[in-house]
């Protein structure tokens, strides 16, 4: 069933899916995405932020798996290697991030049901590309000397890595029993105010390009959409809270120097 769904209507999937990345995006500078910092009961009953985590990020890592158990093929190298790389991020974000989260603060069940139906759309859009519909021909084991491969694997490790120093930079902010707000001010905090968001776009941006794939592509593009705005909502906070800080050493919101 999924194949035929696959074979006969990807191509409207991916458009759905890009023009619903810009209508998100839109959006979100209208409307905070009421978890971490803009958490707010406003967005409804809330659950732990550590199981919130899980619960949204763990499906596409299951379901990932799940597309790569049912394909025919799995003698194929290349799309394992993908799937390896994809799996490393997944994992990292649904079973040890979370419990690296510091306090007790909540994330709305409104917000963890919409992200268990994007990461599932999404697992649904790389699995359906790699495993059912990327031709034969084009994932041999010579596509893992092709620039495109051997440029996006550098990129999505770098992505990665700056996620998550940027993410041990937040963790690390405060000491026990400290209270305050500080800017961060390590790493790549120095140009932009959401590095940790700038690693995670990074990284798809090297996926997309090591797998050379519209699916990738517009993975990405949905990637920005939702944490763009946000990261411009940080900056206008720190703007706020730290206004001297932030006119002393004047930094961007996401991209370095670009924006």
């Amino acid at each position: 069933m999924i194949e035929s769904f696959l074979d006969n209507h990807f191509t409207w999937f991916l458009i759905g899916m890009s023009i619903t990345a810009v209508v998100v995006f839109v959006c979100l500078f209208f409307v905070d995405a009421g978890y971490g910092k803009f958490y707010t009961k406003k967005w409804g009953p809330a659950v732990n932020n550590k199981l919130g985590w899980v619960l949204m990020e763990a499906p596409v890592f299951v379901l990932m798996l799940i597309f790569y158990l049912s394909w025919a093929d799995k003698s194929a190298i290349v799309p394992l290697i993908f799937l390896c790389l994809f799996e490393t991020h997944y994992f990292q974000r649904s079973f040890i991030f979370p419990f690296m989260l510091k306090g007790n603060s909540r994330m709305p069940l409104s917000i963890g049901l919409m992200g268990v139906v994007f990461n599932s759309l999404n697992a649904l859009m790389q699995g359906g590309w790699l495993f059912y519909l990327a031709p034969k021909e084009m994932y041999t084991v010579e596509w893992l000397t092709t620039p495109q491969f051997i440029a996006g694997t550098i990129v999505f490790l770098a992505g990665m890595g700056i996620n998550m120093h940027s993410d041990y930079v937040i963790r690390h902010l405060r000491k026990p029993g400290d209270t305050n707000h500080y800017l961060p001010n390590k790493g790549l905090y120095r140009y932009v105010t959401s590095a940790n968001y700038f690693g995670e776009f990074v990284e798809w941006c090297g996926f997309a390009l090591l797998t050379w794939s519209v699916s990738g592509a517009v993975f990405a593009l949905w990637t920005f959409a939702n944490l763009g705005p946000r990261a411009y909502r940080i900056y206008e906070r720190y703007q706020s809270e730290f206004s001297e800080q932030m006119a002393e050493h004047p930094r961007k919101r996401m991209i370095p120097i670009i924006w």
